[in-house]
């Protein structure tokens, strides 16, 4: 199990989840903005992979791998200056963090940005096409699930493998046969049941080495080649759930049959 606590920056492995109204707990309720409060990402910031968080006492750090440089975040803002943000066509109500903050992101990035809070008083609805459920600021839906066995099954393609971090997932299932995933409708890990919704959709950050920043053509080329429906390549799936509840490492996982 991954939690990212800021949108877009490497996030760390837990052995236990809590499942909130919007997604695994402290995951992606962060964000970093332009100056027109639109969500900054590894697509347009490739060195946004470089800033690495993980847990610390009363919240997170975050850490620039290139340099050594460390910030601490809490959890939650309770209070600050409420901002209009953007995730791609959701308009959120965030809490801008302190100046301090700021300068630091701005600092590594080299580029004028913002970090902002998603409150729990914002509410953001999933796109209702696919689920009738809440989302913090992942791009569209509170969960991606994927199976290792199908990051093994691309492996055998590349000629450099490439880790799990590129894919950027929530939840990793151990065990099974490759891509079956894409079969899956409900699912019940350990006492949380799982609706898929809809296939997961990758762009250019699977092509982004997670410690350097470093684009290259893989592995979205040779995905593109055995895994592109229409004009898109297919690799995981979003879901929502049913409650809030817990997840643990090591949890059974049953696919339900319809």
């Amino acid at each position: 199990m991954h939690i990212y606590p800021v949108k877009s920056l490497g996030g760390f492995s837990v052995r236990q989840a809590k499942l909130t109204d919007r997604g695994l707990e402290h995951d992606r309720r962060w964000m970093l903005v332009d100056a027109d409060g639109k969500f900054l990402s590894q697509r347009e910031v490739p060195v946004m992979a470089c800033l690495h968080c993980a847990p610390a006492d009363k919240g997170f750090s975050v850490t620039d791998v290139r340099t050594g440089g460390a910030l601490d975040i809490p959890w939650a803002l309770l209070e600050g200056e409420a901002v209009q943000a953007r995730v791609w066509n959701d308009e959120v109500e965030l809490l801008l963090a302190p100046a301090s903050m700021h300068q630091w992101f701005s600092d590594a990035l080299k580029r004028h940005v913002h970090l902002a809070y998603m409150p729990d008083s914002t509410v953001r609805p999933t796109d209702p096409l696919y689920a009738k459920a809440r989302v913090a600021l992942n791009d569209a839906f509170p969960a991606l699930i994927i199976s290792q066995a199908s990051l093994d099954e691309l492996n055998t393609r590349l000629a450099m493998p490439v880790p799990m971090d590129r894919f950027r997932p929530n939840l990793v299932i151990a065990g099974g046969e490759a891509f079956q995933e894409d079969r899956w409708k409900d699912l019940v890990i350990g006492e949380a049941r799982f609706k898929s919704v809809k296939p997961c959709a990758r762009c250019a950050v699977t092509t982004t080495d997670q410690r350097t920043g470093v684009r290259s053509q893989e592995p979205l080329r040779t995905l593109a080649a055995y895994r592109s429906v229409g004009n898109k390549v297919l690799f995981g799936i979003n879901a929502v759930f049913d409650a809030p509840g817990m997840v643990r490492a090591g949890d059974p996982v049953r696919p339900v049959d319809h």
